[in-house]
């Protein structure tokens, strides 16, 4: 299973990416994508899908929404990095250099000196959409030697993020600009390209290591290993209930876009079901009420170097089971009540669950989970992998929990 996971990281290095792997496996698995533009009919109810952008909702079995109400998973599927800007081609001192964009808060020192390959996607004047990727480095972040920082070692790397960050990609006159580049990447002329997206990404594969094969080390493993999990989940449960994944873009930014949680995309692919199924207006906001969520979204494990910045009591181990997220300040949607139906499906699944609070002096991260909440006003849990590096390049994980959080959703999906 693990090497699932793998070779699902190592071939979405961007959102899009993602949700374009995610329609193969939903049509593999006999799913109908369904065009936003069009009417939503009975025989979509039982396997389907909408993508718009980096984010796919995926569902099955919601014929019988208003008896049942619904069970929804929801990740994100974009990561923190370094985007390319839209007029990207400078020089400095004869270096041929892209001006990026910071997307989201990675961790910046670790992109410096990395091989990076550059991902996105074209819009082309017909509309058409092409992902690429080089399958080569063409970028890298040099950062300045020592000799000429003596005092970085013990005062601490500072970066200016539009100074240090411009990445090189060739030296001497320019022979081509990176519109043409892109456009030479998706074998297309230029003039045929409207617009396009593209950022670095590392070139490294996700790898297993340890003395005992206990960790993983990948680029983007947050959130990308729910929405593995998620979808894993959703095809290979054999459940009757209703049941959707939901994967948005965007969430490290905020979700305040027409493709992230913050949007009006969810609730309204949800009411279109409804209409479909025959739920008139108030029968749909009841199934609402009988509905619940789980948000998806990774936890920071435990530092052995670093205990300080943790509250010991509520501080999770890798491999030692999922995480449950609470805040009183509601930056996670955990509550007593919507806790229920993980504690059962953990139950059921042999899963040992774990807690994590944050210090009251460290302020935490948010999720999906309290925006989600708030549109639908459905009962929600935050849960995730605990995991270090968060927002680095090169993230870690366990290889024990990938597999419990797909066991912890598929029990949640098929259990009362």
């Amino acid at each position: 299973m693990i090497s699932s996971f793998l070779e699902h990281i190592d071939a979405c290095p961007t959102a899009h990416h993602v949700t374009n792997s995610a329609s193969s496996i939903l049509v593999e698995n006999r799913f109908n994508r369904v065009p936003l533009d069009s009417s939503f009919t009975q025989h979509d109810l039982e396997h389907g899908f909408v993508v718009s952008g980096g984010t796919i909702i995926a569902w099955k079995n919601l014929a019988s929404l208003s008896a049942n109400g619904i069970r929804i998973v929801g990740a994100h599927t974009d990561s923190p990095g370094l985007h390319i800007k839209p007029n990207p081609d400078s020089q400095s001192l004869k270096w041929q250099q892209l001006q990026v964009e910071v997307y989201g808060g990675p961790l910046l020192n670790s992109w410096l000196d990395r091989d990076l390959a550059i991902a996105g996607h074209v819009v082309l004047r017909d509309g058409t959409t092409s992902l690429f990727a080089t399958p080569n480095p063409v970028a890298r972040i040099p950062q300045l030697a020592i000799h000429l920082d003596r005092e970085v070692n013990d005062k601490g790397l500072i970066l200016n993020k539009h100074q240090h960050l411009t990445p090189v990609w060739a030296i001497g006159k320019p022979t081509t600009s990176f519109a043409a580049w892109i456009a030479q990447q998706n074998s297309v002329s230029e003039s045929q390209v409207a617009s396009w997206s593209a950022q670095l990404v590392d070139t490294q594969n996700a790898q297993i290591f340890g003395l005992n094969n206990d960790f993983i080390a990948s680029s983007r493993i947050d959130n990308q290993i729910s929405c593995w999990a998620a979808l894993s989940s959703l095809i290979s449960t054999p459940s009757e209930r209703p049941m959707m994944v939901a994967l948005f873009d965007h969430e490290e930014v905020g979700s305040q876009s027409s493709t992230g949680a913050g949007g009006p995309l969810l609730e309204y692919v949800l009411e279109r079901l409804a209409t479909a199924s025959g739920c008139t207006r108030t029968e749909y906001l009841e199934a609402l009420q009988k509905s619940h969520c789980v948000s998806a979204d990774n936890a920071h494990a435990v530092h052995p170097n670093y205990s300080d910045r943790h509250e010991l009591n509520n501080a999770p181990l890798v491999n030692d089971g999922v995480v449950v997220k609470t805040n009183v300040n509601q930056r996670y949607a955990t509550s007593p009540s919507s806790l229920v139906p993980i504690v059962r499906a953990a139950s059921t699944a042999g899963v040992h669950l774990q807690k994590f609070s944050s210090r009251n002096n460290i302020a935490c991260g948010s999720t999906i989970g309290p925006i989600t909440a708030t549109r639908l006003g459905i009962e929600t849990v935050d849960i995730g992998v605990p995991q270090l590096s968060m927002h680095s390049i090169r993230e870690m994980c366990g290889t024990k929990d990938p597999e419990d959080l797909v066991a912890l959703l598929s029990a949640y999906f098929s259990r009362n």
